[in-house]
């Protein structure tokens, strides 16, 4: 069983793109076999911190079949969706008839859905949940970059159905001093290697170390999400293989 993670948010500047880099470095290290896919025509984030990423125009929809076709080279396929790429999805989506699809390329579907603290965050939440119901999976990362209250989400009904009836999971993202966030942006580099870099000072390298330990244990919780399900053979379940490197 293949796997489509899918960063997603319609609203911009919760964090989409930096989670999205953060956790293809932890797939990288921790030699999860993986495809990465920008789709930001602007920005490029994703393919600037990971130049092995793939590249697709959403404006030709039918790019987006790359999101299927490249579960033959890799277990779990990652995908940075851009702001404003909802309504892009879940038209796509409907076109394919995404349920039978999925089904039939043995694939899963899981969003990642970075929120805030603001309104708007926890509305686009709500739409993809009432939008793909039971056809994706749903991890919630609570980005903590400017704010670590979250009471709109806590106290949304949203957040009692995705928990209580269809096993969603959840993930808190610490937040970053920003004079960090600036000098990985201005070298290219993620939390992982910048905290193996001589562009920063001991302190700030054991900053960046103690960042991404909190990171990769919130990741830890739900990874097995998206991680490729064996294959049941008989009464023998075959075991997970984790294999090493990147394919692009």
């Amino acid at each position: 069983m293949k796997n489509i993670v899918i960063v997603l948010n319609g609203k911009g500047g919760v964090g989409k793109s930096f989670f999205a880099v953060q956790f293809v470095q932890y797939l990288k290290e921790k030699g999860i076999l993986h495809v990465a896919i920008d789709t930001d025509n602007e920005n490029s984030t994703l393919t600037r911190y990971h130049p092995e990423a793939r590249f697709i125009d959403m404006e030709d929809t039918r790019q987006l079949d790359a999101l299927f076709s490249a579960t033959a080279s890799a277990d779990v396929v990652v995908v940075d969706g851009r702001a404003a790429s909802t309504d892009i999805f879940l038209k796509y989506f409907k076109e394919i008839g995404l349920s039978e699809v999925l089904d039939q390329c043995e694939t899963s579907l899981t969003l990642v859905v970075p929120i805030n603290h603001e309104a708007d965050s926890v509305d686009q939440l709500q739409r993809l949940v009432e939008e793909l119901g039971s056809a994706a999976r749903f991890v919630v990362i609570r980005n903590a970059a400017h704010s670590e209250k979250f009471t709109i989400y806590d106290n949304s009904e949203i957040r009692v159905h995705l928990r209580d009836t269809m096993g969603a999971r959840e993930m808190d993202m610490p937040r970053l001093q920003d004079w960090l966030v600036e000098a990985l942006n201005r070298e290219n580099l993620t939390v992982g290697t910048g905290s193996r870099h001589a562009a920063f000072s001991l302190l700030d390298r054991q900053r960046l170390v103690n960042w991404q330990r909190r990171f990769q244990a919130a990741v830890d919780s739900w990874v097995d999400l998206v991680l490729p399900t064996p294959r049941a053979s008989g009464n023998n379940v075959a075991s997970v293989q984790v294999k090493g490197g990147n394919r692009a």
